[in-house]
């Protein structure tokens, strides 16, 4: 069975993130969707309400299949999570050529500290390529709709947040 670890901060999980974990599932039997829980950075959404919305996402509006994700929260390196789950490779997201040189980075430094697992970059379709979850925070603080760019359960969250 081959499994993949795609992190991230998902603060929210918008359809741009969605898009990459369907198009994962095709490539692999088992995605574990990790979102980083750092005490450095600041979040809108605490660990807890993340997963959340995660898994009310994924498993309640959209219909996943919760046998073949897992969310999980971690806050060490992305390589230890490939080792506890058996991941062979890290699924990172792009929307932009802007976002290509940072991760182009942070694959290498991954691949220096395990050689036996792949980063893959996976791009969402065309139309849920501009969505960010800053943008979609905005928009809904601003009282815009954003029920395009994330699912029921988010869209209630962030009007619940403001």
């Amino acid at each position: 069975m081959k499994t993949a670890v795609y992190p991230g901060t998902f603060d929210p999980i918008t359809y741009g993130h969605i898009d990459v974990i369907k198009k994962s599932l095709k490539i692999f039997d088992k995605l574990i969707v990790a979102t980083t829980d750092n005490s450095d950075k600041e979040y809108f959404f605490s660990i807890d309400e993340r997963i959340d919305i995660i898994n009310n996402s994924l498993f309640k509006d959209l219909k996943f299949n919760r046998k073949k994700i897992k969310v999980i929260s971690f806050s060490n390196l992305t390589i230890e999570l490939c080792k506890k789950y058996n991941a062979t490779a890290i699924i990172r997201g792009l929307r932009a050529v802007s976002d290509f040189e940072y991760e182009f980075q942070l694959a290498g430094m991954n691949k220096k500290l395990n050689t036996n697992i792949e980063t893959m970059f996976l791009m969402s379709d065309v139309e849920n390529q501009i969505i960010s979850s800053k943008f979609v925070k905005e928009i809904a603080n601003l009282g815009g709709d954003i029920n395009r760019f994330v699912t029921k359960f988010t869209v209630k969250m962030l009007k619940n947040k403001y």
